[in-house]
């Protein structure tokens, strides 16, 4: 009885340790790599914006994006983010505003056509085209400083560059990416607009990694 008691036990335990070995993850599998849920981008235009000049973006976005893109109503600058000298609206206030709203799986830009600024090293108050936290959830846009033709296509590559920053794009020293047709390219105080292109072999995969359902 004793000995069929004993037999029982060694049973069980070698039970055990087989499933244990037929749950284990297999090492060939990176779970890192594995995409994560398709992102929703969210388009919120502020008081001012032309409703032809969303649409533009939005159209733009679409071009490129097969996810999900929900474009909100017009809403107020919040008076708190207005500067010292009330000249130019704080972009980092404004892009604090906008996470506000934001749930998981979405970004959000705001779109503006007042002037935008931030600190950058000495300068306090520098105008910008657009700014996004790197990494984060929310950014913004400006048309204020865009000039010459095809503004609207212009500001649609602000828009997705600061996007591209949302995502930790690109990982250089200066956050932007050397290739010289890519949209997360560094404008360097210049209009290289035309030269833009599309998301390069580097910038692409880190972004549909991140959940961007790109073209």
């Amino acid at each position: 009885m004793k000995l069929q008691f004993f037999l029982i036990i060694i049973g069980l335990l070698t039970s055990c340790n087989g499933l244990k070995k037929e749950n284990k993850e297999p090492e060939s599998i990176n779970y890192r790599d594995t995409p994560k849920k398709k992102l929703s981008i969210i388009i919120q235009p502020f008081d001012g914006m032309p409703e032809s000049t969303v649409t533009k973006v939005v159209q733009k976005f679409k071009e490129i994006y097969s996810g999900e893109v929900i474009i909100n109503n017009s809403i107020a600058l919040p008076k708190k983010a207005i500067n010292q000298s009330r000249t130019r609206y704080r972009a980092d206030s404004l892009i604090r505003f906008l996470g506000d709203f934001v749930k998981d799986g979405q970004l959000v830009i705001g779109l503006t056509n007042k002037d935008i600024s931030t600190t950058k090293g000495k300068y306090p108050d520098w105008g910008v085209m657009g700014l996004g936290f790197c990494p984060g959830k929310s950014c913004i846009a400006s048309t204020f400083r865009i000039k010459g033709k095809n503004r609207d296509e212009k500001f649609f590559k602000v828009a997705i560059h600061e996007l591209g920053h949302t995502q930790g794009l690109a990982q250089t020293k200066t956050k932007h990416c050397l290739d010289k047709v890519c949209l997360m390219r560094d404008a360097e105080g210049k209009d290289h607009f035309d030269e833009l292109r599309y998301f390069c072999s580097k910038c692409k995969p880190i972004l549909i990694k991140a959940g961007w359902d790109l073209k």
